[in-house]
């Protein structure tokens, strides 16, 4: 296992936004939503947008009656590898302390020969806990995931979430002894805010190892088990 430090001092280098990053305003029954950060963390915090480019935002257009639909892009007009997810979903609460989410995301690649690919994802909130489901089908893996966020129920501002996906392959893959048709992947991240600074501790791991490793294509940035330390400031 290795132990990796990342600082990350995210300078957003657009226009000062309302609340830093987010651009609201209300359109009769609707909210409008404009900003470098992404506005909704689809199915309760199962499916949220990455940022990996300089430059990245999207719109979120809400109705009152649940339904909800936008945009975002990770790598807006910097990088040739652009990305564009839009989805569609409805949310609505039982209650304060229950409620549900279900909707569609589609990945698309403009500028990149790469297939589209589709997500299905659900999410249920329970006293401030969220739990959720996805099924997606990218071009080469079919993957399921859930994931449990209990930051709802845990003391001194520390929020505790996971994620575990199974991943099955489209062509098995040929590795060093035999073939890779199927694996596994967690994660399991720890936060908590300080200073204005979001600090999170990262657990990651999959089911393969050693020669199986060059068969791997999930969810994690590195196919051994790894432990990150990630500190993030908006400058904005």
């Amino acid at each position: 296992m290795r132990i990796h430090t990342v600082v990350l001092l995210t300078s957003l280098l657009a226009c000062p936004l309302v609340q830093g990053q987010v651009f609201q305003r209300e359109l009769g029954d609707f909210d409008l939503k404009l900003g470098t950060t992404p506005s909704r963390s689809m199915a309760q915090g199962l499916v949220t947008p990455s940022s990996t480019g300089s430059f990245h935002g999207g719109l979120d257009l809400s109705h009152d009656s649940g339904w909800y639909i936008g945009q975002w892009s990770p790598s807006a007009g910097v990088s040739a590898d652009l990305e564009v997810d839009s989805y569609l979903g409805f949310k609505q609460p039982f209650d304060q302390t229950l409620g549900y989410e279900v909707g569609l995301i589609h990945y698309s690649y403009p500028t990149v020969d790469t297939l589209d690919s589709q997500e299905f994802y659900g999410g249920l909130t329970l006293l401030g806990s969220r739990f959720g489901a996805a099924l997606s089908n990218d071009p080469d893996t079919q993957n399921s995931t859930l994931f449990a966020d209990l930051g709802g129920n845990v003391p001194f501002g520390i929020g505790i979430s996971a994620k575990y996906t199974t991943h099955q392959l489209n062509s098995p893959v040929s590795v060093d002894n035999g073939y890779v048709s199927s694996f596994s992947d967690w994660s399991l991240k720890i936060s908590r805010p300080w200073k204005g600074i979001d600090l999170d501790l990262i657990y990651s791991d999959s089911s393969l190892s050693g020669n199986s490793c060059s068969a791997y294509s999930g969810h994690n940035s590195e196919c051994d088990g790894l432990v990150t330390l990630k500190m993030a400031h908006p400058f904005y």
